[in-house]
């Protein structure tokens, strides 16, 4: 008897492995976007920051950071995904569809989380990836994540290792909102109009929609959240001194690198959904 594998269920630590093979792909652009987001008094277009990094660092200059990038998934979405899929799943009782305002609460909550415990990964992320802008004199040139780790907790003390974690908590609850919550209930939606089915076409409507969310929501803390990771010590006092620096130049200010951002998160909302989906179906227990 042949196994139906749309009815197979994802285990909770799935959403981490799919999430750090979503990063591999979408790394270069997310590196493109922390260049932009971080600039201070200079505006550079895409394509001049493109050339550069080619320029300095050859095409291996697009995966700078990548091992941060693979530990933040590890620790941010695998913990994110996990919470929101045993939650739903205690909450769910049956065939029951959970409302999508549970859906929103169990994401906010996941995420919220998951950004606490991914805020380190983090850290070191943005530094790696925006080290190649640096003079060479001044580059920090850790050598992996887990070097990056260990001389922050050395050079800067264990406490520095959560610097920025109230503002990338409160992004995760809406990056979390937006693609978890907000692809549950759009995918549950296309299904219940009987013209779609649990197929590739259905994961990609679902997740490039739900991308879309996630960065209209997120994209302000997203601006803040890497400028005060990437400053040094004392040049924020928190979190709204940073925004009032920003807002100097206008409300534009919080959308520098919108586009770069939206082309990262969307991609990689896709990815992350569809790598998902085909590891629950191929790996996934039946009901």
């Amino acid at each position: 008897m042949q196994v139906d594998k749309t009815k197979r269920v994802g285990r909770w630590y799935f959403g981490g492995v799919a999430s750090a093979l979503a990063a591999c792909c979408t790394h270069p652009l997310d590196l493109l976007k922390v260049h932009l987001q971080t600039q201070q008094k200079e505006n550079v277009r895409t394509t001049t920051l493109l050339a550069r990094i080619i320029k300095t660092d050859g095409i291996l200059g697009f995966y700078n950071g990548l091992t941060a990038s693979l530990l933040r998934q590890l620790t941010y979405s695998l913990t994110r995904f996990a919470i929101y899929d045993v939650m739903k799943k205690n909450l769910v009782e049956g065939n029951q569809v959970m409302p999508f305002y549970q859906k929103v609460l169990t994401a906010g909550l996941s995420g919220a989380i998951g950004g606490v415990v991914g805020t380190p990964a983090d850290l070191v992320n943005v530094r790696m990836q925006n080290d190649i802008k640096l003079p060479h004199d001044k580059r920090r040139n850790y050598k992996h994540a887990i070097d990056g780790l260990y001389r922050v907790v050395r050079e800067e003390g264990p406490a520095r290792m959560f610097n920025g974690a109230t503002m990338a908590s409160s992004r995760a609850v809406l990056v979390t909102i937006g693609q978890l919550a907000c692809y549950d209930q759009i995918k549950s939606s296309l299904l219940a109009t009987g013209f779609f089915s649990d197929n590739l076409v259905t994961h990609f409507s679902s997740s490039i929609m739900a991308g879309t969310i996630a960065t209209l929501l997120t994209m302000p803390l997203d601006v803040m959240k890497t400028r005060i990771m990437n400053a040094p010590p004392g040049t924020y006092k928190n979190i709204l001194a940073c925004a009032i620096e920003i807002s100097r130049n206008g409300p534009s200010g919080f959308f520098k690198g919108f586009i770069p951002a939206f082309v990262r998160l969307g991609p990689h909302t896709v990815f992350t959904f569809i790598f998902l989906e085909q590891i629950r179906m191929n790996f996934g227990d039946d009901v």
